[in-house]
């Protein structure tokens, strides 16, 4: 069974800092594209961040530029998403997504919160 398991989200303030990790099962995880997506109340779900499988590269949302970073570990099957100076409007759920060329499995997500 494909299984993707988001971790990390919490309550930060404005400016703060969180780690998201999304623990992958079921499949071969290296021959995946991962990504990052987040949905907020009343608003579609967008993509925010995306690692491929071969060279490595990477592609982010023009509003996530130069303050997140995903990253992944072959080894242990795990994607991570660091945020840096968060704000408000990246309030959201935070979901995992994987894909390869005949399949395609969500996580469950973990909610995000900025708030002062």
């Amino acid at each position: 069974q494909v299984q993707l398991v988001e971790s990390g989200g919490g309550l930060v303030q404005p400016g703060g800092s969180l780690r998201l990790s999304c623990a992958a099962s079921g499949f071969t995880f290296s021959t995946y594209v991962m990504s990052w997506y987040r949905q907020a109340p009343g608003k579609k779900r967008e993509l925010v961040a995306q690692i491929t499988t071969n060279d490595g590269s990477t592609n982010y949302a023009d509003s996530v530029k130069g303050r997140f970073a995903i990253s992944r570990d072959n080894a242990k099957n795990t994607v991570y998403l660091q945020m840096n100076s968060l704000k408000p409007e990246d309030t959201a759920v935070y979901y995992c997504f994987g894909s390869s060329w005949n399949q395609q499995s969500w996580g469950q997500g973990t909610q995000v919160t900025v708030s002062s």
